[in-house]
């Protein structure tokens, strides 16, 4: 596998007068207490993870996708623990724990996805709190998948991140692709964080 090793650049938030930043301040405070940093990019680690994710095949023949999008957000983020620092705004923030090998044997749940948006899907990590795979597509689009249903949490990570340590509201999908249509149903995630079940069939 070859990949582009030139490490992004992004502005700092905490430099006064300086560009916009990237994060809100709250995202920007988890983040860097979970150990991440503007240019961080472990693409060693990235790599390890695509073979390992490619090498899987599920007892029923499913294998995973594994595009640059996804490799680009493990190289930045896999392997932080991002854990929020203030209450969510509308829904209860979660605690995000970005190892794509929490998906490992999603391998078909995450093929189901790609075929109906068109795209390929794989695995970015977990809401530890209500055990969410969240997963990214070829376009860098991220969602979350549970048992009440599959959400879109973003364009991008970086949107997908703020809605995540925010408490934002996610959308429902439908059976259309994400920019076309959502619908008006609003993810299970109550400010007290209710115990859910483990959401999907292992396959």
């Amino acid at each position: 596998m070859h990949a582009d090793r030139t490490t992004p650049r992004h502005p700092d938030p905490r430099v006064p007068g300086g560009p916009t930043p990237r994060f809100t301040e709250p995202v920007d405070t988890a983040l860097r207490a979970a150990g991440w940093e503007p240019g961080r990019r472990n693409i060693e680690q990235a790599e390890i993870w695509a073979d390992t994710l490619r090498a899987h095949t599920s007892p029923g023949g499913h294998r995973h996708a594994v595009f640059p999008a996804a490799v680009e957000a493990w190289a930045e983020f896999g392997g932080l623990t991002v854990t929020p620092t203030g209450p969510g705004r509308q829904i209860a923030p979660a605690t995000v724990d970005l190892d794509p090998l929490h998906g490992l044997h999603m391998a078909r749940t995450l093929g189901d996805l790609g075929r109906a948006l068109d795209t390929e899907v794989a695995p970015l990590g977990l809401e530890t709190d209500n055990q969410s795979l969240l997963a990214i597509d070829a376009e860098g689009r991220v969602y979350a998948l549970d048992h009440t249903g599959d959400w879109y949490l973003g364009p991008d990570i970086d949107h997908a991140l703020t809605d995540l340590v925010c408490g934002i509201t996610p959308v429902r999908l439908t059976a259309s692709r994400p920019q076309i249509a959502v619908s008006s149903g609003r993810r299970g995630r109550s400010k007290t964080r209710p115990t859910v079940r483990q959401p999907w069939e292992w396959a």
